[in-house]
């Protein structure tokens, strides 16, 4: 019973947050041609209006309301992500949601509602972690509004996650966020070469692009380790002590990375230094565990973004144990 109050309690916050989202919303149009925009929102909702519209002619993408409403937000993110992970273990604590499925979080539109749970988690032992979120996907049962907090992105990041997010409503699996973030990733990154080849500009930096690769090996490797780690057979104390280990053995790595490939840059330096457990590593590789795979599909259709789509959707129907296969098969050689 009180579970059952808990989840009613819950979706009665959900509703009641993207309630507030469709009341606050604006036309795009509206705020563009209002007097009082400030000039640098009016070129950013331009260049978001403009986005939009070439994700429906050139990538294919949903032609909807999605975008075309806009929404200060009195708040940095309009979300906040709560993961957890059992104290030893890098399997996520999943939450199942009817028309979403199953995910690795539990989402909240207010803080102080995040860290509660939080803090409810990690008093039952479990490694938790809160991230902030810019924007997220209703998966076309919402118009999904551009959000202020989507603002501090500079323009290819905004004009990426329009790409994303619509990815999401065109083909989206319950129960498979690897599946669901990496098709949308790809159509993101690949959209974004288009787009800035559109407008006459150099393809995205891959110096960055490359950085970040690299640093999600890293984490991905720590992840690997802890997973082997925990595996082990070994008792509470060797574990918690070995959890410890690796961690410290992941900064030292980093370090030598950051120093040997890339002098000078400090971008992921206060993430390291914060404090690490198994929930912080769960975002990494969700997003893009099968892009190539995709990346592969994607040139075997020729470029062709409908005959991409139309395999994508095959891959989609696929039986869980099955897609994975087929994925594997086109990450490990291309196509099979």
């Amino acid at each position: 019973m009180l579970s059952g109050c808990s989840t009613v309690g819950y979706y009665a916050h959900v509703a009641h947050g993207q309630g507030e989202l469709v009341w606050r919303r604006r036309p795009v149009d509206a705020v563009i041609a209002d007097p009082a925009t400030a000039p640098e929102l009016r070129r950013r909702l331009e260049l978001a209006r403009q986005a939009r519209r070439f994700a429906v002619t050139t990538l294919g993408l949903p032609d909807n309301r999605s975008y075309t409403g806009y929404v200060q937000l009195d708040r940095p993110y309009v979300a906040w992500n709560v993961f957890a992970t059992p104290p030893y273990s890098v399997a996520p604590v999943t939450h199942c949601f009817p028309f979403a499925g199953c995910v690795a979080y539990r989402g909240y539109f207010a803080e102080a509602r995040a860290d509660a749970e939080a803090a409810r988690l990690k008093a039952e032992g479990d490694d938790v972690y809160v991230g902030g979120v810019p924007a997220y996907s209703t998966l076309g049962w919402f118009a999904d509004p551009i959000l202020s907090s989507m603002m501090r992105w500079d323009d290819d990041e905004l004009v990426g996650t329009i790409f994303h997010e619509l990815a999401h409503q065109l083909i989206y699996v319950k129960d498979d966020s690897a599946f669901n973030e990496s098709f949308a990733s790809f159509v993101q990154e690949q959209g974004l070469r288009a787009w800035r080849q559109a407008r006459g500009l150099p393809p995205p930096d891959a110096r960055a692009e490359a950085m970040d690769d690299g640093f999600t090996q890293l984490v991905l490797d720590l992840r690997d380790r802890l997973k082997a780690l925990y595996a082990s057979g070994a008792d509470e104390a060797a574990m918690a002590a070995g959890k410890q280990r690796e961690i410290a053995g992941f900064r030292a790595r980093y370090a030598q990375w950051r120093d040997r490939e890339w002098p000078g840059d400090h971008r992921y330096d206060a993430w390291v230094a914060a404090p690490i457990n198994n929930a912080r590593l769960l975002p990494f590789g969700l997003y893009d565990h099968w892009t190539p795979a995709f990346a592969a599909l994607f040139r075997q259709s020729e470029g062709q973004w409908p005959a991409f789509y139309a395999a994508v959707r095959q891959w989609a129907r696929l039986p869980p144990a099955q897609r994975d296969r087929v994925l594997q098969q086109w990450l490990a050689a291309g196509p099979p």
